[in-house]
């Protein structure tokens, strides 16, 4: 097993969707990497909990719909970053297109999925720090995963 740390991932962007949800129609898309990327945040799906308690036997717990999460990464903005300019397109978008990502790991492995940007707020929080964004990206589609070397 080897551990990795963020360092050096990142996250792209994609106007086109793919012809197939898996490796080979996210692969063959083009992407736009957002620069100036400090983190990404959490990738994967959770599931509702349904239950069921029969008046003989143990309870029934059983997975319900899933929600693939969303991300919230966070950019130090510039506005003559393509992959910038592209996720505030994204999150102006008001025809509810689905977007297609890619998220690369330090070591290489991939994450495709497609969603849509909810808003591309920016904070400005005093003299010092840099003016950040974070917009929020719905998950909409089941994340695809790719091994590193892959």
């Amino acid at each position: 097993m080897s551990l990795e740390t963020g360092a050096g991932s990142s996250i792209a962007i994609s106007v086109a969707a793919p012809a197939t949800q898996d490796t080979a129609g996210y692969a063959a898309l083009t992407y736009t990497e957002g620069g100036n990327c400090e983190k990404i945040g959490t990738i994967g799906a959770t599931f509702a909990k349904t239950e069921f308690q029969p008046l003989k036997g143990p309870k029934q717990k059983l997975k319900g719909s899933a929600d693939y999460g969303s991300l919230q990464p966070s950019f130090a903005v510039d506005d003559s970053d393509a992959g910038q300019t592209l996720f505030r397109t994204a999150a102006d978008d008001e025809t509810n297109a689905l977007f297609s990502f890619r998220v690369t790991k330090q070591n290489g492995a991939k994450r495709y999925f497609q969603g849509r940007v909810f808003g591309w707020p920016e904070t400005i929080d005093g003299a010092d720090p840099v003016v950040m964004a974070a917009p929020t990206v719905e998950i909409c589609t089941k994340v695809v995963k790719v091994a590193a070397g892959s």
